[in-house]
């Protein structure tokens, strides 16, 4: 998770790992660098309502951007990046934690994604992980990119999900279009698209994950805030998604929601789960371990 400010060395590093001389994406090196490689996390904390069993329930989201040094083989964390530079790339990484309660009881949902800084050069997120806690047991799934397909381990305790693995054929996954937003929005794929839901929404659902047709748009929501809107919508689920940031580096997500039918039976309801920007801290969180720094949660105000 450790991270270094860019220097002229690891400028030319960079470059050594197939990133073009002159910009990362749209985004010059040095402004690039400068916020993302700065050797701190960015965490975003966001008030939350989380549709869940036909109600609206109160709990609050948190965001975590870090890049690191990632194993293209392993696909994992790399300790010693210099060691093999050929395996290394370059990755935006996203930690997507959502608290909430349902009646008596919690849940506890964190969403991973491994993304590549330099999409023109690595143009799949590498890697996906989801785990969902609550009282009822745990649940965790992780993809894989391997040979233009996407490779699912998925562990369950419910008995008709199990423990499973599957294949899916390359398709945007609708978990890594967060890092997409914040590397390069104008690489979001607009009008038809094939997408695989998200991991979080498969598992409330209890659905069968599969590629998906969706239409995509981007639309300027406030031109003096400088805000656009990313929105899927599904064809065959009843599901569509939004996300609103703001259109210039380092692209804020200031707000999210996500639009599907809630509850049991026959009759669930049509509810939106929805997130809205509260604090940013750009931190190295992993060194604020002290009792001290618990105040720190109180900033970010969960």
């Amino acid at each position: 998770m450790r991270t270094v400010f860019i220097s002229l060395s690891l400028f030319l590093a960079f470059c050594s790992l197939g990133y073009p001389s002159d910009k990362i994406n749209n985004t010059d090196h040095k402004t690039f660098g400068d916020y993302w490689y700065q050797g701190k996390a960015e965490i975003t904390s966001y008030e939350m309502e989380q549709a869940r069993y036909g109600e609206i329930r109160k709990g609050h989201a948190v965001l975590i951007f870090v890049t690191e040094d990632f194993s293209k083989s392993k696909q994992v964390k790399l300790d010693n990046p210099q060691k093999d530079p050929e395996d290394a790339v370059k990755i935006l990484k996203l930690n997507f934690v959502r608290k909430f309660i349902t009646g008596i009881y919690p849940y506890s949902i964190m969403t991973s994604v491994f993304t590549p800084v330099e999409l023109s050069s690595h143009p799949n997120t590498l890697k996906l992980s989801f785990s969902s806690q609550e009282w009822c047991g745990n649940v965790h799934t992780q993809a894989n990119h391997k040979k233009n397909r996407y490779e699912f381990n998925s562990y369950s305790y419910f008995e008709s999900e199990g423990d499973a693995k599957f294949e899916l054929e390359d398709a945007i996954l609708e978990d890594e279009l967060w890092t997409r937003i914040r590397i390069s929005p104008d690489r979001l794929p607009v009008g038809n698209i094939k997408i695989i839901p998200s991991l979080l929404s498969s598992r409330l659902k209890h659905f069968e994950l599969k590629v998906e047709n969706a239409f995509a748009e981007k639309v300027v929501i406030d031109k003096k805030r400088d805000l656009v809107s990313y929105r899927v919508n599904y064809k065959n689920l009843d599901r569509k998604i939004q996300i609103n940031f703001v259109n210039r580096f380092p692209y804020e997500i200031v707000e999210w929601s996500e639009e599907y039918k809630s509850g049991f039976g026959t009759n669930p309801k049509l509810l939106k789960t929805k997130g809205v920007k509260s604090k940013t801290l750009i931190i190295d969180y992993w060194n604020k371990n002290d009792i001290e720094d618990e105040d720190l949660r109180k900033v970010l105000g969960i």
